[in-house]
């Protein structure tokens, strides 16, 4: 017997503002039946749990326990930019010179989630060693 991962829930104070963001992070639309001022908004992942937005009246205080890593489809450091570009923020950089490691950034209200090397990058980079 086993369970399901059917979907993944993040406290916010706008769930829909932020599932947007999350949207467009992914390229997957927010679930066409919400809207804004719902309490409740969803990001469909295709072949995977839902990025699921729940509103809730407290702030985020401390760091998140769990979080969302991404392989991106271009490079690490290009998806970086496209985030920033989002509206995202830089929590900490784990780049490393050799190329490895990742970027730990926050959603706009604070959700940390990293970005990790794109599968070719790794791929270039272990071959290289």
């Amino acid at each position: 017997m086993a369970s399901t991962v059917t979907n993944i829930a993040i406290d916010c104070a706008d769930a829909y503002q932020l599932a947007r963001f999350w949207a467009e992070v992914t390229g997957h639309p927010v679930d066409p039946e919400d809207g804004p001022g719902d309490a409740e908004t969803a990001v469909s992942l295709p072949g995977g749990p839902a990025l699921y937005f729940n509103q809730v009246p407290e702030p985020k205080s401390t760091k998140n326990r769990l979080h969302v890593c991404l392989r991106p489809d271009t490079t690490r450091d290009e998806e970086v930019q496209r985030l920033l570009g989002l509206g995202a923020s830089v929590v900490a950089d784990r780049r490393k010179d050799d190329g490895w490691g990742w970027v730990v950034l926050a959603d706009p209200e604070g959700n940390e989630f990293c970005v990790l090397l794109a599968e070719a990058e790794r791929e270039a980079l272990s071959a290289s060693e």
